[in-house]
């Protein structure tokens, strides 16, 4: 890390200025992470425990549920502490350990969602070649390269983010250290970290968005084609939520990440940056499993053998 800052530590925001609504705040972030937590925890049990779910679908829902867990846990938990106990100073390595670890669970999110995406088109569109186009070592594979990917552009704009000089303000106007709040407060000439971002966002993100729409305009064509209401309705159900949630998740972020850097007021970016650091890890397991009937039965035989288990 290059020693270019003057400043030693930063100060970042807290939720409101009144305690009353400060705790208010607090309190509904702990109990949705609480809630993402326990969501995410009972996927990741169920799919380890039952046997029949050992395929590429719940692979993945198990490995996008752990890192949902990280992801939630980098900024809420330290969120509320600082809140509740208006401890708002963070050292110049702290800031950047949280950059690095929040910039590269987003990106492994998103690649994530798009293998995912992939998985289903698989699924409802060649479902005789499923077994073979969806094999075990094509999964493994798919995830370490969406962690090798997003270790790489994490780390690269974490470094480049440090070696700035920070000399304008040491508060950060933001809940948690992020890479936009960080560029407004360099006396640095920010260009070359600001096209290093929109190329990642561009690259990254916009790849990603656009195979997640192809393959859901792919599904939702195939499954028009079936003939059966029921079923028709069904797989709606299933695609549309999944749609949504993708859509909040990459717009806010895009919107955040890739927008001019003017300024803006400390509150609206801070109620957007909810909706990409803590709305997604609390619905994916709704959305994705939760409302799934393999994973409530997988869930009841988890209970049940643990009920059995403590009675004896």
């Amino acid at each position: 890390m290059v020693n270019s800052t003057l400043v030693t530590e930063f100060l970042l925001e807290v939720f409101a200025e009144t305690w009353e609504l400060r705790i208010l705040l607090s309190m509904l972030f702990l109990l949705v992470y609480l809630g993402s937590l326990l969501g995410n925890l009972t996927i990741i049990i169920a799919t380890t425990v039952d046997q029949t779910l050992n395929t590429p679908m719940y692979f993945f829902l198990r490995n996008l549920s752990i890192l949902d867990m990280g992801y939630v846990s980098i900024t809420v938990p330290n969120a509320c502490f600082n809140s509740l106990t208006d401890h708002r100073t963070i050292s110049v390595a702290g800031c950047a350990v949280q950059i690095f670890l929040f910039f590269f669970c987003a990106c492994v999110e998103v690649q994530f969602l798009t293998i995912m995406a992939q998985d289903r088109y698989v699924a409802i569109c060649k479902p005789l070649l499923y077994p073979v186009i969806m094999n075990h070592r094509l999964c493994v594979q798919m995830t370490l390269a969406s962690i090798l990917t997003s270790f790489i552009l994490s780390s690269l704009n974490t470094f480049k983010t440090f070696q700035l000089s920070f000399c304008h303000s040491k508060v950060v106007p933001q809940f948690f250290c992020e890479l936009p709040a960080l560029l407004r407060l360099s006396c640095s000439d920010t260009f070359n970290n600001e096209l290093l971002l929109l190329l990642t966002g561009i690259g990254l993100s916009g790849s990603c968005f656009t195979f997640i729409a192809i393959s859901y305009v792919c599904i939702l064509s195939a499954v028009l084609k079936v003939p059966v209401r029921g079923e028709r309705g069904k797989a709606f159900s299933t695609c549309v939520p999944h749609i949504v949630v993708m859509s909040l998740f990459l717009s806010s972020g895009a919107y955040a990440y890739l927008r001019p850097p003017a300024i803006s007021e400390i509150v609206e970016d801070m109620t957007l940056s909810v909706f990409y650091t803590i709305v997604p890890p609390f619905l994916n397991p709704i959305i994705y499993s939760l409302r799934n009937k393999q994973i409530k039965k997988a869930v009841k035989k988890v209970i049940f053998r643990s009920f059995h288990s403590g009675m004896k």
